[in-house]
C-alpha cells in the first residue's frame, strides 16, 4: 500500500535531516521499528542513547547504526560485549558486512586487526586501554556497550561503570540494555556523567509470548482469556490465572494432604478417603515429544545443572528420540567434522566427541559452561540454522548469545547460586523466556514451565507478569582501579570521579528521600518540645531525669536476669545422674530425677523423669532460676526412658522420696548488705526528681506525654541520621580505605604512585594485590615456566563448591613451598585489609595447580582431566584465564627473568584444545 502524500513528505524531510540513517535503512529488507528509528536519529544528531528493550527486539540495530555512522564520518567505533563468545559472534557478523580489513577483534584470546576503524572487544579490554592511555583510542567517536545491564553483575559489573566514567567526553556512548524497571534512573545517571543522553524504552515484545504449564503430558495455558492484551500474548501485571490450572493445583494440594496423613507403612488413617489425584511429572523425553507433536520446536530447555543437561541428552538418546531427517543428519555430521578437525584424534574420546556428534545428528544437544568451546559453537551455529531442534541448557545461554527459539522450557523455578537453592527472580524469568519467538520466523513464542508438586499458579503468574526488576550497581573501587586513577588524576580528583559512579548516584537518590524524612522529624521534634513546655521550669530536663531512672531500673533488672541465668547454668552443670530436683518452670515443672545431665553441648540440657512419668530432655527455658540436688535416687543402669514399666517404677520411687522435700528450691542468695551502686544511683536521681520545680506541676503527666513522644522520635531520628551518613560518600570512603592499604604497603606516596606500586597498574585479577606483592618480594623468580603456571593457577582457579577444594594434589617441592608462601602472603594482606575495614581477597585455591603443571609439562588431556576431575570446558576456561594472568605478570614484572618465565609459561600452556580460537585472522 502506498504512503499518503503527507506520509511521503514526512519521509522526505526525515531523509534529508538524517542522510546516514537513510543509507543505513537501505541495507535491510525490512522496515525498522519506531524505537529503533528514534534511537538512530538521536545518535546521528550527536547524542548518546540508552536503549532498553526486550530480548530479541532488535536493539543491536542501534549499535550497528553507530558503527555505520562512524565509518561514514571517518571516525572509529568500538563494540563492547560482556563475554568473548558474543564478541566473536559480533566480529563475524560485522566482517560479513564491512569486510575483514575494516573490522578488528580484541579479547583475552585474540588480537586481530586491532587498529581497524571498527573493533569488537570485551569490556575489560576497553577498560585496560583507558587506564593505559592506548593510542588505539585516537579518533574514537562511538562506543557501543552491548548488554550494559551487566553492570549489576557482582563480580564484573564495576568494569562497565569504569568505562562509562573514563571515556573521553567527545565519545558518544550507545548503551543497549535488557528491559529494566529503572531505565529512566540509569539514563539520568548517564546524562549526568556523559552529557546529553536520551533514554528510549521499548517494553513490547516484537513477537507475542504465550505462557504454559505442562502437567504430565498435558499443556495448560498459564493465563485465562481475561483481556485482549493477554489473548494477544502481551501479558500485563495482574492478569488472571487459568481456572483449569487452579483446579489442577487444588487437586495436587488435596492429594499431598491425603498422602501426608498416611502412617510410616503407607496405611491410610481410619476413615480417610483419597481426595484429588497425584499429578505425574513429565519426563524430558515426554516434554520434547509433546513439543515436536505440537510444532513447538526448536526449543531451549533450561535445566539449572550441567549434569542435568548431559543426562537429559542421554535420556533422549536412550529413548531413541530423533528430530532430524537422514539428509539433515548428514549435513550436521559434515559440519561438525569440519568444525572439530583441529581437535587431536587422541583427545576425541575424553572429550566425549562421539556421543556429542550422535546427539547432534538427531537434533539434540546440551549447552553449558562445562563444554568445550568448539562444541558450544557447533551447537549455536546448528541451532541458528534450524538443524539442532532442542538444546538442554543452563542459564548461561541466556546471557547475550544470539540463539532465539520458538519455545523455551523451564524445568524448575529454583537454581543453585553457589551457596544454596534459590528461586529465580522475575528478571531472570523474563531473560530466559525472552528467547522464545524468533522475529521474522515465528508468529508467536511459547514459554513452558513444568509442573512441580506444590506449585502455586498464582505465584508463577506473578513471576511471569512482573515488570519490576531494577538495575542495581555493583560498583566498588579495587586496588588496581585506585592505583590507575591516582596515576592519572591524583587522589582528590579520583575521589571526585568515583563519586560520579552509578552506585553513588543510587545511594544519593535514596538519601534524598531519607533527608526529607529527617527534615520532617526535626520539625516535629521542635513542636513536641514546645508542647512539653512548663511554666515552672525546664520540663525536658525533668523528663530526662525520669527517663534516666527508668533506663537504670531496666538495666538493673536485665543485669539481675543475666546473673540469675548464669547461676542457673552453673547449677545445671553440677547435676549428676540420680539427683532429685524441682524443675522451677515450664510444662514439666515440679519434682524430677536426673537421668542424664546433658553436658555434651554448649549448654546443659538434662534428661529427666518427672513424678508424672514423663521422660523429657529440658532446656534453659525450664530453669530460669538455679536448682540444686534435694535428694539422691538410685537409677538402674539399664534404665530405658521409653519403657513404660521402668518409668512407672522409678516415678513411684521419686514420689515416695519427695514426700518430705521442700515445695520450692532453697535460695542460695544471702541477705543483701546495704544498697548496691545501682540502688544508690536511683535513690539520688529520685531525690533530684522530687526537688525539681516541675515535680509539683498540675499538668506534669500531660507534659510528660509530649516529652516521651519527643524522646521516641529523637531516637528514630538518630538512627535515620546514621543511615544518611552511611550512604553519603560511600564509594569515596571505600576508595580512601583502599588508598590507606596502598599507603601502608608504600605503593602510594600522597598523589604519587611509587616505583614499588607501579606493577599493580598492569594486574587486573581479583588477586591484583597478592600478585603485586609477590612480584615485589621476588617470590616467583626461582621458578621454571611449568612451576610458575602451577603457582599462578591458585590466583585464578576457584572450585565450584568449597567441598571440591579439599586436599589438592600438588607437584614438586618448589611448587609446594611457593604455594605455602603465597597463602602466607595472602593471610598477611587479608589481616591488613581487616585493619582498614575491607574484604576483597579470597583465599587462594590450590585445586588447579597439578593440572596447570602437568599441562605445561606436555601431558595428554586425558591424563590431566582424570586427575583434576574437571570437564573439558572448565579446564579450557581456567587455562585461558591462567594464560591471561601469565601475560599480566609478564607485563608487570618489567625487564626481569620473571617476565621471560611468564612468557614461556604462556607458550607452554597454549597448546591443543587450549590453543583453539573460534576466529581466524
Amino acid at each position: 500500500m502506498s504512503d499518503s502524500p503527507s506520509e511521503s513528505y514526512a519521509r522526505f524531510r526525515s531523509d534529508r535531516a538524517y542522510p546516514v540513517l537513510t543509507d543505513f535503512r537501505a541495507l535491510y529488507s525490512f522496515e525498522l521499528d519506531e524505537f529503533q528509528l528514534r534511537a538512530c536519529r538521536e545518535v546521528e544528531a550527536g547524542k548518546g542513547v540508552l536503549v532498553a528493550a526486550p530480548t530479541g527486539s532488535g536493539k543491536t540495530i542501534v549499535g550497528e547504526f553507530a558503527i555505520h555512522l562512524a565509518l561514514a564520518t571517518g571516525r572509529k567505533a568500538f563494540y563492547t560485549t560482556p563475554i568473548k563468545a558474543l564478541s566473536n559472534q559480533k566480529f563475524a557478523d560485522l566482517v560479513k558486512r564491512y569486510g575483514a580489513d575494516q573490522v578488528g577483534l580484541l579479547t583475552g584470546d585474540n588480537t586481530i586487526n586491532g587498529e581497524a576503524p571498527i573493533v569488537v572487544m570485551t569490556t575489560e579490554v576497553l577498560r585496560n586501554m583507558l587506564y593505559a592511555g592506548s593510542r588505539t583510542l585516537d579518533g574514537l567517536g562511538f562506543v557501543v556497550m552491548d548488554e550494559v545491564h551487566y553492570l549489576a553483575d557482582r563480580m564484573r559489573g564495576a568494569v562497565w561503570e569504569e568505562v562509562i566514567i573514563h571515556l573521553p567526553e567527545s565519545v558518544s556512548v550507545v548503551s543497549l540494555s535488557a528491559t529494566v524497571s529503572n531505565a529512566e534512573e540509569f539514563g539520568e545517571w548517564l546524562n549526568t556523567v556523559r552529557g546529553e543522553v536520551v533514554t528510549i524504552v521499548e517494553e513490547r515484545r516484537p513477537v507475542p509470548l504465550f505462557q504454559h504449564v505442562m502437567v504430565g503430558r498435558r499443556l495448560f495455558d498459564l493465563f485465562g482469556d481475561g483481556d485482549e492484551q493477554t489473548k494477544a500474548g502481551f501479558v500485563q501485571e495482574g492478569a488472571t490465572v487459568n481456572p483449569q490450572l487452579l483446579r489442577v493445583a487444588r487437586d495436587d494440594f488435596a492429594s499431598k494432604r491425603f498422602n501426608d496423613r498416611r502412617d510410616k507403612k503407607g496405611n491410610r488413617g481410619r476413615g480417610a478417603q483419597p481426595q484429588g489425584r497425584r499429578l505425574p511429572m513429565a519426563s524430558r523425553y515426554d516434554v520434547v515429544s509433546r513439543l515436536q507433536a505440537d510444532g513447538l520446536l526448536p526449543a531451549i530447555y533450561f535445566i539449572f545443572s550441567r549434569v542435568g543437561c548431559d543426562a537429559a541428552v542421554s535420556q533422549c538418546l536412550n529413548s531413541n528420540l530423533r528430530l532430524t531427517t537422514d539428509d539433515e543428519a548428514r549435513e550436521i555430521r559434515a559440519f561438525v567434522t569440519d568444525k572439530c578437525a583441529h581437535l587431536p584424534d587422541e583427545d576425541l574420546q575424553v572429550l566425549g566427541y562421539h556421543e556429542f556428534l550422535d546427539g547432534l545428528q538427531r537434533g539434540i544437544a546440551a549447552h553449558h559452561a562445562g563444554m568445550l568451546p568448539t562444541f558450544k559453537e557447533c551447537v549455536e551455529e546448528l541451532f541458528l540454522r534450524g538443524l539442532c531442534r532442542v538444546v538442554f541448557a543452563t542459564e548461561t545461554l541466556a546471557l547475550g548469545i544470539n540463539m532465539p527459539a520458538r519455545t523455551v522450557v523451564l524445568e524448575k523455578l529454583t537454581k543453585w547460586n553457589g551457596e544454596g537453592h534459590v528461586d529465580i527472580t522475575p528478571g531472570e524469568y523474563t531473560q530466559l523466556t525472552g528467547r522464545a519467538g524468533r522475529r521474522g520466523l515465528d508468529v508467536e513464542g511459547h514459554g513452558v514451565v513444568l509442573w512441580q508438586q506444590g506449585m502455586n499458579p498464582k505465584e508463577l503468574a506473578g513471576l511471569a507478569s512482573t515488570r519490576t526488576y531494577p538495575l542495581r550497581s555493583s560498583f566498588r573501587p579495587s586496588y588496581n582501579m585506585a592505583i590507575n586513577l591516582v596515576t592519572q588524576y591524583g587522589r582528590s580528583r579520583s575521589r571526585e570521579l568515583l563519586e560520579t559512579s552509578f552506585a553513588q548516584f543510587q545511594a544519593d537518590r535514596a538519601v534524598v528521600g531519607m533527608a526529607r524524612q529527617l527534615r520532617k522529624a526535626e520539625d516535629a521534634l521542635v513542636g513536641y518540645s514546645e508542647s512539653a513546655t512548663c511554666h515552672l521550669g525546664d520540663f525536658m530536663e525533668y523528663a530526662a531525669l525520669r527517663r534516666r531512672i527508668s533506663d537504670i531500673e531496666k538495666e538493673g533488672a536485665r543485669s539481675r536476669r543475666q546473673d540469675q541465668r548464669a547461676e542457673a547454668a552453673a547449677s545445671l552443670a553440677k547435676l549428676r545422674i540420680g539427683d532429685v530436683i524441682r524443675v522451677p518452670s515450664g510444662k514439666y515443672a515440679g519434682l524430677a530425677v536426673v537421668l542424664d545431665p546433658g553436658l555434651a553441648g554448649a549448654e546443659a540440657r538434662p534428661y529427666v523423669l518427672t513424678a508424672e512419668r514423663h521422660a523429657k530432655r529440658l532446656g534453659a527455658l525450664d530453669f530460669p532460676t538455679p536448682v540444686e540436688a534435694l535428694e539422691h535416687l538410685r537409677v538402674p543402669k539399664n534404665f530405658n526412658g521409653r519403657n513404660p514399666q521402668m518409668r512407672r517404677d522409678l516415678a513411684a520411687a521419686l514420689r515416695e522420696k519427695g514426700r518430705n522435700l521442700p515445695v520450692t528450691n532453697r535460695s542460695r542468695r544471702g541477705p543483701r548488705s546495704g544498697l548496691d551502686p545501682i540502688d544508690a544511683e536511683i535513690t539520688e536521681l529520685r531525690n533530684q526528681l522530687r526537688a525539681h520545680p516541675c515535680h509539683g506541676c498540675a499538668e506534669r503527666e500531660d507534659h510528660d506525654r509530649w516529652a516521651q513522644r519527643w524522646y521516641k522520635l529523637n531516637r528514630d531520628t538518630e538512627v535515620l541520621k546514621r543511615r544518611v551518613e552511611n550512604r553519603t560518600n560511600t564509594i569515596a570512603r571505600q576508595f580512601d580505605r583502599v588508598c590507606e592499604v596502598l599507603d601502608a604497603l608504600e605503593y602510594l606516596d600522597g598523589d604519587e604512585v611509587t616505583e614499588r606500586g607501579a606493577p599493580l597498574r598492569r594486574l587486573y585479577s581479583d588477586f591484583d594485590l597478592v600478585a603485586a606483592e609477590a612480584i615485589r618480594g621476588e617470590y616467583w623468580d626461582h621458578l621454571d615456566p611449568s612451576e610458575l603456571a602451577a603457582v599462578l593457577s591458585a590466583l585464578v582457579f576457584e572450585a565450584r563448591r568449597p567441598d571440591d577444594a579439599r586436599s589438592p594434589r600438588l607437584p614438586g617441592t618448589r611448587v609446594r613451598e611457593s604455594l605455602q608462601d603465597l597463602v602466607k602472603l595472602w593471610a598477611q594482606l587479608e589481616a591488613l585489609e581487616k585493619e582498614h575495614r575491607l574484604s576483597f581477597l579470597r583465599e587462594p585455591d590450590l585445586g588447579f595447580a597439578w593440572a596447570a603443571f602437568r599441562w605445561a609439562e606436555g601431558d595428554d588431556l586425558d591424563d590431566v582431566l582424570n586427575v583434576v576431575d574437571l570437564s573439558a570446558g572448565d579446564f579450557v576456561r581456567w587455562m585461558k584465564q591462567l594464560i591471561d594472568l601469565c601475560g599480566q605478570v609478564a607485563d608487570a614484572a618489567g625487564d626481569s627473568p620473571l617476565r621471560r618465565t611468564a612468557r614461556k609459561a604462556t607458550e607452554k600452556l597454549r597448546r591443543g584444545v587450549v590453543a583453539y580460537s573460534s576466529v581466524s585472522s
